[in-house]
């Protein structure tokens, strides 16, 4: 049987807003698998659990870098938001948006070797990278970038320097920098539901028919009819359009107007959008959470041993 840690439930109940208990149960019921069990809570507590997405661990900034001919978006981690806030830091990230921007590297290696000097520091990006780690004492890495150049035009948004959307589109500058204020603040996986990758819609489906395999059985227990099995399917399928809607684009209320859809501006201010990027600092990346009481047990153990 799995361990299950203090820190692995504050982990949780962090991704989720479920109960401490609610979410030691599930974390033992999924053996320690931290997706597991938080597909567990859905089905137990529904929209009470919240979504992982919405809180992101890793430090770090994003950076965006608009040229001519290009453009260009870079997150860049470190280890700790102390140094998101460093003008070395910061102007790290900026210098490799616009060299991503300005020479189209193939991917991070090939950005790291191109020509940069900064604080003394060079004569590479990576060199710099190097310089600064060993200067203000902590890790720095370039985690990811995508660069923009497709002809078409773009409209980018900042949320501080933790949010970064790109939009390519054609048409009404304005309308475009709202989409790209819409993502930020609504983060949609893809531009229509038909774009929504098959593993989510395949993760949503098997949510919903677990939760409705719960409330067969909590009738049963109660006394009270069971619905038929096409009412079920329908429910079912019913909660998978539904999270369809919720998670592209087009079909999201749009954010400024809540009585129109994203594609209803759109068509409104004769704009075309082609394609997003967002960027959410550390999203996917799990940084690790101390054990402070684990931590001192081992200290004193090793003390008694000595």
């Amino acid at each position: 049987m799995a361990v299950i840690t203090a820190s692995m439930v504050a982990e949780l109940r962090g991704k989720t807003d479920a109960p401490m208990m609610e979410c030691k149960k599930a974390l033992t019921e999924a053996e320690g698998d931290m997706v597991k069990a938080e597909e567990l809570l859905r089905v137990k507590l529904g929209s009470k659990a919240g979504k992982a997405a919405a809180r992101v661990t890793a430090e770090g900034v994003v950076a965006v870098s608009s040229a001519e001919s290009a453009s260009a978006l870079i997150e860049v981690n470190c280890e700790t938001d102390f140094v998101t806030k460093n003008d070395s830091f910061l102007a790290l990230a900026n210098a490799a948006a616009h060299l991503v921007a300005q020479h189209a590297p193939a991917d991070v290696p090939a950005l790291g070797d191109l020509p940069y000097s900064q604080d003394g520091f060079g004569p590479t990006l990576e060199d710099v990278r190097k310089g600064l780690i060993g200067k203000i004492g902590e890790n720095m890495t370039f985690r990811r970038f995508k660069r923009f150049a497709s002809g078409a035009k773009v409209a980018s948004y900042l949320h501080g320097t933790r949010i970064g959307v790109v939009v390519e589109f054609d048409g009404d500058e304005v309308a475009a920098k709202d989409v790209a204020m819409h993502v930020a603040a609504m983060k949609p996986v893809s531009l229509s539901s038909a774009d929504v990758p098959a593993e989510l819609v395949a993760r949503e489906r098997s949510v919903a028919a677990a939760k409705a395999a719960e409330d067969a059985a909590v009738a049963v227990a109660a006394g009270k009819p069971v619905q038929s099995a096409e009412i079920v399917s329908k429910r079912i399928e019913g909660g998978v359009q539904k999270f369809l809607k919720e998670v592209s684009l087009f079909n999201q209320s749009f954010v400024k107007n809540d009585k129109q859809t994203v594609e209803q501006m759109l068509k409104e201010k004769a704009t075309k959008v082609h394609g997003f990027t967002l960027y959410v600092v550390g999203e996917g990346i799990e940084k690790k959470v101390d054990d402070f009481a684990a931590e001192v047990a081992a200290q004193i153990a090793a003390a008694k041993a000595a």
